[in-house]
């Protein structure tokens, strides 16, 4: 019991001492610019990005090929937009992308290569878009039937 109550008072104690700090004077002046800047972007129309198509169906290729294929987009919106990164779901899925804005009413292009080298079977991957849009991300998906090497050998 005498556990409890001396655990209870300390509990207390970190509690009450660790919220004195005012938060107010943790925000950094520099990420309430970039704060103002994103608003006055929003309010005069942001950047969108529609692609002609954002799924690739690479069909049946063999274990061990590298594919590769291309997405188109367009800003549509009233600001330049920036695709900071593009990741693939793993290590076999390379994305290239604009590094530079693309302005209002400009195309661009996603080039996606895919290694099937140790992915038999059926494969599903995306490829994910961090950028200054309103959703902030945006996914592209390739997919391919990977037919595995001993089938290829014995086809051969």
């Amino acid at each position: 019991m005498r556990k409890v109550v001396v655990l209870s008072v300390l509990s207390l104690s970190l509690m009450t001492l660790s919220c004195k700090d005012n938060a107010a004077n943790k925000v950094k002046n520099e990420n309430l610019e970039l704060a103002k800047e994103r608003d006055k972007e929003i309010k005069i129309g942001g950047p969108k990005i529609n692609f002609d198509n954002a799924e690739h169906d690479f069909g049946v290729i063999n274990e061990g090929d590298v594919v590769e294929t291309t997405f188109a987009f367009t800003n549509s919106g009233k600001s330049e937009l920036v695709i900071y990164s593009a990741k693939g779901s793993c290590g076999c899925t390379i994305p290239e992308w604009p590094k530079e804005p693309v302005m209002p009413g400009e195309q661009g292009l996603i080039k996606v290569k895919f290694n099937s080298a140790g992915k038999p079977n059926l494969q599903q991957k995306k490829v994910t878009l961090l950028t200054n849009t309103a959703e902030g991300t945006e996914i592209l998906t390739i997919k391919a039937q990977v037919t595995p090497k001993s089938q290829v050998q014995q086809n051969s």
